[in-house]
């Protein structure tokens, strides 16, 4: 069977007993719970905390529980750290499939109805933590001997660990999606910071000069200026791998992209 002790939900709901019993069943099983609720608390929660999954409430004093997912889905400003793919689940009141299906069709990824079995949400909890896992491994990235982890966080050039910030192992991740693709500088500045370039600030080329000689550091020649429009990961061509078995290192002149499947 499979253990989720790392996890963390979010679980945003007005009901004082229900997040209650919720949270104490969550916890007994491992979970780290924050307990948010309102729909303004969760997306503040949401910037902070980064879950692994987050359980609304359908009906919040401020709102609904869409907003909250949509809030995910869209990265509204200043949840650009946030996963638009995290996993959401809608608590729903009584046994209404129309306001189930609404959910659904909303962006939440499950919907049960409130009071909730607990056996039967648990192992709907298990179920859409482990599908997130599983995008998560699809997700591992190696160009050449540079590997991105989205799910670990973790990134390696060879055997060796490269230690990143926060914001470094975004810009990183982003770059290495496409890797000879020039992402100008306003679409990372959205993607990355949440808000637009107003053309005077260095944010980026900071952060794109540190995460250089990081990986420069290792032997690598990556994070290429594109004076004037942007950045990309690599500067020539590459070859695309149909397996990930592609060897550890490859020469500079023919880097390999790999993406996991």
């Amino acid at each position: 069977m499979e253990h989720f002790e790392s996890s963390t939900v979010l679980l945003v709901t007005a009901d004082v007993r229900q997040a209650a019993y919720l949270s104490d069943q969550l916890a007994a099983d491992g979970f780290d719970v924050l307990v948010a609720e309102d729909a303004a608390m969760g997306v503040r929660s949401l910037a902070r905390a980064f879950p692994d999954l987050v359980i609304v409430d359908a009906r919040l004093p401020d709102g609904s529980g869409a907003q909250v997912i949509g809030a995910i889905r869209h990265t509204e400003p200043g949840l650009a750290r946030v996963d638009p793919a995290t996993p959401a689940m809608v608590l729903v009141g009584g046994d209404d499939p129309l306001e189930r299906t609404r959910a659904l069709e909303r962006g939440a990824d499950d919907a049960i109805s409130m009071p909730p079995h607990y056996p039967e949400f648990l192992a709907r909890t298990r179920a859409l933590l482990r599908r997130a896992e599983r995008r998560g491994r699809r997700g591992l990235v190696r160009v050449g001997p540079l590997s991105v982890d989205p799910v670990g966080r973790h990134v390696h050039l060879g055997a060796q660990e490269i230690e990143l910030s926060q914001k470094e192992f975004q810009l990183l991740q982003i770059l290495a999606s496409e890797p000879t693709r020039v992402f100008r500088k306003d679409e990372l500045l959205r993607a990355v910071w949440g808000y637009r370039s107003d053309g005077r600030t260095r944010t980026l080329d900071s952060h794109a000069c540190r995460l250089r000689q990081k990986l420069r550091l290792e032997g690598g020649e990556y994070i290429v200026n594109v004076w004037g429009v942007g950045y990309r990961l690599l500067d020539g061509p590459i070859e695309i791998a149909a397996s990930s078995r592609a060897p550890a290192a490859q020469s500079a002149q023919s880097p390999v992209l790999s993406v996991a499947a």
